[in-house]
């Protein structure tokens, strides 16, 4: 198996795993004469064991039909190499993170964002049946969709995608997760085919827009709206029709499947006309008690007065106040206020007191994608200052206190790519008159590092000698506001940052020596960040291990950096 360092066909060094299963392991790795990153899987080579050989088929199988196709939602397969006893299949390394992780995180997603993901994995899909013969992928679901940084999604893990027999009458394997897949893939009901498909993605919509996976017990797909009344009965008619357990009862085709998504609200209308009768006696009912109200105007203000004086009351709970209590009145606040950001700056405050990871996170993105995200952008001040700084605060907390239960420098990784959109929206949507404005701008600059170049698999373009000096000031201002961040765990904080620095420059050394950034810089903020950690007072195990980590390295960092110089 390789290992961290292991160069692999001199071209691809291995920087570390990124996951594992079966009988395969996925890593990281570096290509040495681009400088960029692909994802390796590898597979060794059993000729004893049956299981293994129908493994590595199976590898080398999916890697010949992905060599074959072409399009932005697919991953890109760019070498293959047999080494004799072992299998490594070179491809795109795909930033992100995978729509069941989201899910897990944030819960149910937007309906409008949840409309636009269709369209682009029917787009895919209806790609997959165009080839000839057609490629049917039989395995749609969150786990195997990666939301890019930038918005776009890609299908990932084609182990059981099949090309269609068109004269077969069944296949052969029962394949499939249960609860996304067709009742044709289990139990012989006939060959699997583009609807086979279509019955997986409506399966995948419902969990994204409900929140609801049906791939746990009692694994059924109710109508969406009788989890959430305000969705769209269109969009639930199309997951209705999609989840049909007669092939023939769903769409036929992708393009019968993006039509209906295209056109989605014309259903909402028809829905309304029907509900309009029902209403009407109720409209009346309330016009004649507001002509009979008389003073409408005068009651209006009083209301807006008493909300007001109960959002003020709300987000001013006393500092007694247990954490649960604290997080209910400034969620019945953002109830009454959806749009005024000092709800959710005051959770953000809890949560850096309390601690944030993966429910307090999904607590916290349920509310903000409902009020704040691109679709609900014209509803709101995005230039305000207090915009600004429930974005910053936001930002600072994913940046810094975020707990995924990852390894520290994927923890950090994930955290750079969840703060990013929010240090984005400060930098972009503020002339410079926030108070925390050029603090953010730093942030902003290395999380975008890390979203453009540290994870981008689909540029070959590299960081320009002005990037990497940008990126070295802008750490040395964040390693410096970091001083003065307050959190109860901020020891931990400081090491995790640190670390997640050191091992970015280093992997990244022989570009910077490429960019012509002098070694000096490099181990000038080596030097500032080491003495930092050997500074730091630690007390918890944790801390001391990271700690005793970090200068365990130091030595190695700092004479691979000197290497990389010497050797021009």
């Amino acid at each position: 198996m390789a290992g961290k360092g292991n160069i692999i066909d001199n071209k691809y060094e291995i920087l570390k795993e990124i996951g594992h299963g079966g009988m395969s392991v996925v890593y990281l790795a570096m290509d040495l004469r681009l400088n960029k990153q692909w994802a390796v899987k590898e597979i060794e080579k059993r000729s004893n064991d049956k299981n293994n050989q129908v493994v590595v088929q199976s590898l080398l199988v999916e890697a010949e039909m992905m060599k074959k196709l072409d399009h932005p939602a697919l991953p890109r397969i760019v070498d293959i190499i047999d080494s004799g006893r072992t299998i490594y299949v070179v491809m795109d390394y795909i930033e992100g993170e995978s729509l069941d992780r989201i899910l897990e995180q944030n819960g149910a997603q937007p309906q409008e964002l949840v409309i636009d993901w269709a369209k682009q994995l029917c787009d895919v899909l209806r790609y997959l049946h165009s080839q000839n013969p057609p490629i049917i992928y039989r395995d749609m679901k969150p786990a195997n969709v990666m939301l890019k940084p930038e918005g776009n999604l890609k299908v990932i893990d084609f182990g059981i995608a099949r090309e269609y027999k068109e004269h077969n009458l069944k296949d052969t394997v029962n394949l499939g997760t249960r609860g996304y897949a067709a009742p044709e893939q289990f139990g012989g009901m006939g060959q699997t085919d583009a609807r086979t498909d279509i019955y997986c993605l409506g399966a995948t919509l419902y969990h994204l827009v409900t929140g609801q996976s049906p791939g746990e017990p009692p694994y059924e797909i109710k109508p969406i709206r009788q989890w959430n009344p305000t969705l769209s009965s269109g969009l639930e008619a199309i997951i209705n029709k999609c989840t049909q357990a007669n092939p023939d009862d769903r769409y036929q085709t992708c393009d019968e499947l993006m039509y209906a998504l295209e056109h989605y609200t014309e259903a909402d209308e028809s829905y309304k006309k029907k509900q309009w009768k029902k209403m009407r006696l109720f409209i009346i009912a309330v016009s004649l008690f507001v002509i009979f109200l008389g003073g409408g105007f005068v009651f209006r203000s009083l209301a807006s007065k008493t909300n007001n004086q109960t959002y003020d009351n709300l987000i001013s709970v006393v500092d007694s106040t247990s954490y649960e209590d604290k997080i209910d009145s400034y969620i019945n606040a953002i109830k009454l206020y959806p749009k005024r950001p000092e709800a959710y700056i005051k959770m953000l405050e809890v949560y850096t007191e309390h601690g944030f990871g993966i429910e307090e996170s999904k607590q916290f993105m349920n509310y903000y994608n409902q009020n704040f995200s691109e679709n609900n952008d014209n509803t709101y001040d995005k230039t305000s200052g207090q915009i600004a700084e429930m974005n910053y605060q936001a930002g600072i907390i994913y940046l810094y206190m975020y707990d995924s239960d990852e390894n520290s420098q994927e923890t950090f990784r994930s955290r750079a790519l969840k703060a990013y959109p929010f240090f984005k929206e400060v930098c972009e949507n503020n002339d410079g008159s926030y108070a925390n404005y050029s603090l953010a701008q730093s942030y902003y600059v290395v999380c975008d590092f890390y979203k453009n170049y540290v994870d981008n698999s689909t540029s070959v373009k590299e960081p320009t000698k002005e990037l990497y000096a940008e990126l070295i000031t802008a750490v040395e201002t964040c390693i410096t506001n970091l001083e003065d961040y307050d959190n109860p765990d901020i020891a931990y904080v400081k090491l995790t940052m640190y670390e997640a620095i050191l091992n970015l420059i280093h992997e990244q050394r022989r570009a910077f020596m490429r960019a012509d950034i002098e070694a000096k810089e490099i181990l000038s903020l080596f030097e500032m960040i080491y003495r930092n950690t050997d500074n730091l007072d630690v007390l918890q195990e944790k801390s001391i291990q990271k700690k005793a980590s970090i200068l365990e390295q130091k030595d190695l960092f700092i004479s691979d950096i000197e290497s990389i110089y010497n050797e021009e």
